[in-house]
């Protein structure tokens, strides 16, 4: 029976995760749950499996050496799969300074542990042991209107946020390179789907047209992302865990190229059709709400995933396309509205109106 140490798995990709292999695996595994519960991270995102004898939630900063250390002094682990991040652009420039600490500072702690717990006494590692970096595909910067992000293309990040998990990458990259160290990287593109906080563009359009709010839309709204639904990104990194090459860094991608603007317009759309014509609602629903507000600053005007390598290695592809993802996840939010109210008041509404994404 292996053993994860997932890190953020109270969060959106986390939890997602958690739930896809514990539903896959069943009890043939054991997950060990370090999240510190920040404003993004909900453990309701795991209310039905928190009953069961093979996961464990450990409240914790991935910041804090003895929690860390003490998590695999407890625990023979044999996987661990390192989501926690903070990941929101718009507060990477309000707040560099948390980014660079979770980020990197968390993601050196949790190496050293790691290393520390694998390393032999005689040299190398333990057998089958493997560290997963989560990142992103922001660390490459922005392309132009043609072109793809592949695993050689040079880093160039533009935000805080992107900055801060570019240089998590390099740590990644130089134990490898120092110590051999058994990782991987995996650089997705944008997730959507279920649970996923709605500060991000899709969980928002859906809050602010649900509630008669406008839409924000960044500058012309043509910036370019490539959509990756949750469940997919999950299957892909259980496939790296088990069948990518030790030391190699995996691009994950959609194959979903949107605008943002068309992003919006698709949800409200949706939304029209889905709701009951009895619905008080449906009425205030409509393209109107869309508002085009000040660009965001250093605003990457296009990324695009180059899957190649993955699929040729680890014979992975995404299973959901956009058109029926999108439906899904809007069907999700509608059929949720208490977890989205759960998590849309006081100290999040604060923030929210701070960050000016709920206006």
């Amino acid at each position: 029976m292996r053993t994860y140490l997932v890190t953020g798995g109270a969060g959106f990709i986390g939890s997602n995760f958690i739930r896809f292999m514990l539903e896959k695996y069943k009890f043939d595994i054991t997950i060990i749950n370090l999240d510190s519960l920040t404003y993004a991270g909900n453990l309701q995102n795991l209310k039905e499996i928190e009953h069961l004898g093979n996961y464990t939630f450990i409240k914790g900063d991935i910041c804090d050496k003895k929690i860390v250390q003490a998590v695999f002094d407890n625990h023979e682990i044999d996987r661990v799969v390192h989501f926690a991040a903070e990941s929101h652009v718009d507060r990477s420039i309000k707040d560099p300074e948390a980014f660079v600490k979770t980020n990197v500072l968390g993601t050196a702690v949790l190496l050293a542990a790691a290393n520390k717990a694998w390393c032999k006494p005689g040299g190398g590692y333990t057998e089958n042991k493997k560290f997963l970096h989560v990142s992103t595909d922001e660390v490459y910067g922005s392309l132009g209107a043609e072109g793809y992000f592949y695993e050689s293309t040079p880093y160039s990040p533009h935000s805080p946020y992107s900055a801060s998990k570019a240089a998590s990458d390099m740590l990644v990259k130089s134990y490898i390179d120092t110590y051999k160290f058994p990782a991987n990287i995996t650089n997705c593109s944008n997730n959507y789907g279920p649970y996923q906080f709605p500060e991000k563009l899709i969980p928002l359009v859906i809050h602010n047209a649900l509630n008669g709010k406008k839409i924000p839309v960044y500058g012309d709204g043509l910036n370019v992302r490539d959509w990756l639904y949750v469940e997919d990104h999950a299957k892909a990194i259980d496939m790296v865990l088990e069948n990518g090459r030790l030391f190699e860094s995996y691009n994950i991608g959609g194959h979903n190229e949107k605008t943002n603007i068309e992003i919006v317009k698709t949800i409200v759309d949706i939304l029209c059709k889905m709701l009951d014509k009895e619905d008080k609602r449906k009425k205030h629903i409509s393209r109107d709400l869309i508002t085009y507000v000040e660009d965001r600053k250093g605003h990457d005007r296009r990324y695009a995933i180059a899957s190649d390598k993955i699929k040729a290695e680890v014979g992975w592809h995404p299973d959901t396309c956009f058109d029926e993802g999108i439906r899904k996840t809007v069907r999700w939010y509608l059929d949720h509205e208490e977890w989205v109210e759960g998590i849309t008041s006081g100290d999040y509404q604060k923030y929210c109106e701070e960050m000016y994404v709920l206006r």
